[in-house]
């Protein structure tokens, strides 16, 4: 498999290690009544902080559990004329590539830079992708090369799907120096292309109009099933089996020129499901596909994404107008993600964008929400000063809803926490950092014992972290003295489970203790997981 190479690769390909891994600090929570200093326990998130290091503190709890990622990367234009910068200049992707590419990185160009920006990230992406998701990622020709490659490498080219060209404009560049830039794309890519399932668009009206059968007329033959054969029944036996017209209660068998399409087993299935058309008094020699049924499940998605389908840049800039929010030039209508939402998950799913910009992937996650009743929730993620005043903004407004007259929009309802990157949760020397709260370190513990599991603070154990597979999870720390894993502590010890970790400074009790009651200790910080 062909591999890229540029200024500062090997100091980044193994950099997601090194990120250190801080707690969210939840700032407030907002529902339909408004803005909450309590936490009102909502499971979408909107980040303001560096996408690297949210993405590396976002693993402990969501690594595989994300369904759809979204990302609207800088496409490295070279214009830094408006408020989302595209030439990775950014002061502080800046000072990361000087302190983690070093000296060398002041030789790099602009496209060495977005690299060095992009893969680190795109490695913890991968990551956070459950076995069954997917990575849809915008792009226009500056990087579209160079992004094809990194993502070959990161996350395998055998689970490369396709590239999308999204039609942006409703009419040409006039004044383009050599052809009107009409085009975007967008790269997917599965986590594994074998258990990865698009669903399909469903049918516009006009698609329905098209399959169905308006007059109920006999249409006799099944139209794309008969052709002439050369062969005699007995040297065709499979395609010429009789099947039963349900309405008439005989059997009937195709004519001399013309075979049945599919197979015995496929036809049945298709009988089983009245997919079968017989006329209207059931008289049909041979029946046909009701074609308008067989595709109830919707249209295959195609490659051309037209903005009749999904809207243009001008549509989006108009929507953002609608909200009030000014200042970015070529944003991407909420139409664009819903239909990627439609597409890659289920009611349920968790849609990741960790270049939020002004939030249009939350806004398409809202809406499809209120349309068909789904509980999807969003993770946001904006390194911008405007995190809060405009992508935040953007959302509170979609769930109260937004614009005057005419061109007013009802909310959708819903709800989300914003949050800042704190502290990170060890220090340099790997000890736990002492200004962080202790139930951040106790949530740390959990996610990283249990793949993720919610974690629920138990108020009857000071200690107590969980039960999870029969095991219960203990982690005895405090900040301003040692712990000992001995007698006494096991005296306070009420959960009744087949195994049971236990987290403490040292321990005081024997191996065959440990063993008798099937107790594994953990020595804290050393034996607490570094992601």
């Amino acid at each position: 498999m062909p591999t890229l190479d540029w200024i500062g690769k090997d100091k980044v390909i193994n950099h997601h290690k090194d990120v250190p891994y801080k707690v969210f600090e939840r700032k407030y929570s907002f529902d339909e009544s408004g803005m909450h200093k309590e936490n009102i326990h909502s499971n979408n998130m909107i980040i303001h902080g560096d996408n690297l290091e949210a993405l590396k503190s976002l693993i402990p709890q969501y690594e595989g559990k994300i369904k759809c990622i979204y990302i609207d990367p800088p496409y490295n234009t070279g214009n830094e004329g408006w408020i989302y910068n595209d030439n990775v200049n950014d002061p502080k992707i800046k000072k990361w590539l000087g302190e983690v590419v070093g000296k060398e990185g002041e030789d790099l160009s602009r496209h060495d830079k977005w690299l060095c920006m992009m893969y680190p990230r795109l490695v913890l992406l991968q990551k956070l992708l459950s076995d069954d998701g997917v990575i849809f990622i915008s792009i226009d020709g500056n990087e579209y090369a160079n992004l094809k490659i990194i993502c070959d490498e990161i996350f395998g080219a055998t689970n490369y799907i396709d590239s999308i060209s999204w039609f942006k404009k409703a009419s040409p560049s006039n004044d383009a120096r050599f052809f009107s830039n009409d085009i975007e794309y967008i790269l997917v890519y599965s986590k594994n292309s074998m258990l990865w399932k698009p669903h399909r668009l469903p049918l516009t009206q006009k698609q329905l109009k098209y399959y169905s059968n308006p007059d109920n007329d006999n249409r006799g033959d099944w139209n794309s099933a008969t052709y002439t054969c050369n062969k005699t029944r007995e040297e065709r036996p499979n395609l010429y089996y009789p099947i039963v017209n349900p309405k008439t209660g005989k059997e009937v068998l195709p004519k001399e020129t013309a075979v049945w399409k599919y197979s015995k087993s496929q036809t049945e299935v298709f009988q089983e499901d009245n997919r079968l058309f017989w006329g209207v008094d059931g008289t049909a020699k041979m029946p046909r596909i009701k074609k308008f049924l067989f595709e109830h499940e919707g249209v295959v998605n195609r490659t051309l994404w037209h903005y009749d389908d999904v809207n243009h840049t001008q549509g989006a800039s108009n929507q953002l107008k609608n909200l009030n929010i000014t200042g970015f030039s070529t944003p991407k209508p909420f139409e664009l993600i819903e239909r990627i939402v439609r597409i890659a998950s289920d009611s349920n799913s968790i849609i990741l964008d960790s270049f939020a910009g002004s939030g249009t992937t939350a806004h398409a996650v809202l809406n499809m929400n209120k349309s068909d009743g789904g509980n999807r929730k969003f993770i946001l993620v904006e390194m911008g000063d405007y995190a809060d005043t405009i992508t935040a903004e953007r959302v509170k407004r979609v769930i109260n809803g937004y614009g005057e007259g005419k061109n007013a929009v009802e909310g959708t309802g819903g709800n989300f926490s914003y949050y800042e990157l704190g502290n990170s949760l060890f220090l340099q020397d790997g000890t736990i950092n002492d200004e962080v709260d202790i139930t951040e370190v106790r949530k740390y513990v959990w996610y990283t014992e249990t793949n993720g599991i919610e974690y629920k603070e138990d108020t009857q154990e000071k200690y107590f972290l969980g039960s999870y597979n029969e095991t219960a999870y203990y982690f005895y720390y405090e900040k301003d003295r040692a712990t000992i894993l001995d007698y006494e502590f096991l005296t306070s010890v009420h959960k009744k489970e087949q195994a049971y970790v236990m987290y403490a400074d040292s321990c005081a009790l024997s191996d065959s203790d440990l063993q008798k009651w099937n107790i594994t200790f953990k020595k804290i910080p050393r034996d607490i997981e570094h992601i």
